[in-house]
């Protein structure tokens, strides 16, 4: 008889397939959307997920400017820029970001920031589209709509 072996199965690039979901984030909280947008860009929902290759999906992300915080982190979340020069830490803060010219900054860099840094991130974060209203010109893709909504409450304890 033989003996098992365990053998792991590392995804290649060109046998990788993406696939395409829609996110309604009206109402959501910005980090719990985060992180599970993250683990789709990344594919760790797929059994194929290999670390070092790019298997995660597209996600393309509506009504982008109507994500919301909990507790005070509205007024009391700060978002820091350095322009450069000395003395040039420029503070804003959440709110402000969320009423200006590019509310869907503040899902971008909360996705950004749990995605690895390096070539790979940046290639996971190509696959992310956010858009302010309703409306997205990626029809022809067919995107899976996600329920993230449902999800967050299935996860919850005691829910």
């Amino acid at each position: 008889m033989k003996a098992l072996l365990k053998t792991t199965k590392s995804a290649k690039p060109a046998e990788v397939e993406k696939k395409w979901h829609l996110i309604d984030a009206d109402g959501l909280v910005v980090g719990r959307l985060a992180s599970i947008v993250a683990n789709i860009l990344r594919g760790k929902h797929k059994p194929s997920f290999t670390p070092h290759v790019d298997c995660g999906d597209h996600v393309v992300i509506i009504n982008a400017d109507k994500v919301r915080f909990t507790g005070k982190k509205l007024q009391d979340k700060i978002y820091y820029k350095h322009t450069g020069y000395a003395g040039g830490l420029k503070e804003t803060p959440a709110g402000k970001i969320l009423e200006g010219r590019f509310p869907e900054r503040i899902l971008e860099k909360a996705v950004e920031r749990m995605i690895p840094r390096g070539p790979l991130g940046r290639d996971q974060m190509r696959a992310l589209h956010l858009y302010n209203g309703t409306e997205h010109p990626h029809g022809g893709q067919n995107p899976e709509v996600l329920d993230v909504a449902s999800m967050n409450r299935k996860n919850k304890v005691g829910a």
